[in-house]
């Protein structure tokens, strides 16, 4: 099926040869040794096997979301995923299965999840990317991640040469975190998402949500409602993709919320955090940053923090991987600095390093 984002980012400034930037909704990144795109699960495992065997290194992109590419590109293999498919595998009178495959573009199966009075993803509207991806940083916003609902992820071992149907366990669900990440043993060729059978939404998790929606925590809504609702949100933190607009040329929140000890966290006086189990406090990284000095649309060389969010650094159209990298370890610096507390990107670098 056609990348709606890879369609959005084709009329981006002009790029070197098999630039890799118009692949990334960044519009950053250098060219690719080898360009392959995959329309069929088993044409993305064999273009990834032959790859293996003769010793070259794969880079896969499909939405392109949630990936920092390098100047200086990518020497070796990118495989272009372009696999699409939803499909219900298994159902009982309280829930289905929903199989979608891993090139699907993710918003269009919250779409379909909702049109469908499906619950269990609608809070996740308007997140940029493939449904592939999601499973990789177990995506989440407004008080869902996507671990919440995935029943199994169907994914090539390249290491055993097999397909694999992994259990969440088996994924190693964390904070924005699996066994996906930083590793590519393997390479997501379907998800399985268990969805509730309901025309309302999961209970309300996240404050700001409830406050947009007239609702308290916990209670549900209808789920066009809690769709619309989180979609006018993001869009007005530039966290819709929009070709018209620079404050969505990103990655969408380039830092993850810190997670600290009790102990440094009673060190720094009156923060905004959250538990996070264990004897250990989240901390919100926009507040953070904020207080360090940096407000929304603070520059560097060609990029900026987002006018209307700021965790996200955004590509004003003459910027730079190195640019953008530079303006990261400023922030992250000047928190350091003010804090003592360290951020930590939530995207994937490639050939280039933090």
């Amino acid at each position: 099926m056609p990348d709606a984002f890879a369609d959005h980012l084709i009329d981006t400034p002009p790029a070197a040869e098999n630039s890799l930037a118009v692949y990334t909704t960044l519009r950053l990144g250098g060219p690719a040794g080898t360009l392959t795109t995959a329309v069929h699960a088993d044409e993305a495992v064999e273009t990834v096997r032959a790859a293996s065997a003769a010793g070259r290194p794969v880079l896969v992109l499909a939405g392109g979301s949630n990936v920092v590419i390098g100047d200086a590109g990518f020497p070796g293999e990118t495989l272009l995923l372009r696999t699409g498919g939803i499909e219900i595998v298994g159902e009982d009178p309280a829930s289905v299965v929903v199989r979608v495959a891993a090139g699907e573009t993710w918003d269009d199966f919250v779409s379909y999840a909702v049109t469908n009075s499906l619950s269990g993803v609608e809070c996740l509207s308007g997140i940029p990317g493939s449904a592939g991806a999601t499973p990789i940083q177990n995506v989440g916003a407004y008080g869902q991640e996507v671990g919440h609902t995935i029943e199994a992820v169907h994914a090539y071992d390249r290491v055993a040469d097999e397909i694999r149907k992994m259990t969440p366990a088996e994924c190693g669900f964390g904070y924005r975190a699996s066994v996906f990440k930083h590793n590519d043993r393997y390479l997501v060729l379907s998800v399985d998402f268990r969805l509730e059978r309901s025309s309302d939404s999961a209970p309300i998790r996240y404050a700001e949500l409830a406050r947009s929606l007239g609702a308290e925590a916990g209670d549900r809504v209808p789920l066009d409602l809690a769709r619309d609702t989180v979609l006018k949100l993001r869009a007005g933190k530039g966290m819709v993709l929009d070709p018209e607009d620079r404050d969505t040329w990103s990655v969408g929140s380039f830092f993850t919320n810190p997670v600290i000890s009790e102990e440094l966290f009673r060190t720094l006086g009156e923060i905004p955090h959250w538990p996070a189990g264990d004897d250990m406090v989240k901390l919100p990284a926009a507040w953070l940053i904020e207080r360090a000095g940096f407000p929304k649309g603070f520059a560097g060389d060609g990029v900026a923090i987002s006018g209307k969010h700021t965790l996200a650094l955004t590509n004003r159209g003459a910027g730079s991987t190195t640019a953008l990298l530079d303006l990261a370890r400023t922030i992250r610096d000047g928190v350091r600095t003010r804090f003592g507390v360290d951020l930590h990107p939530e995207p994937v670098l490639v050939n280039c390093e933090f």
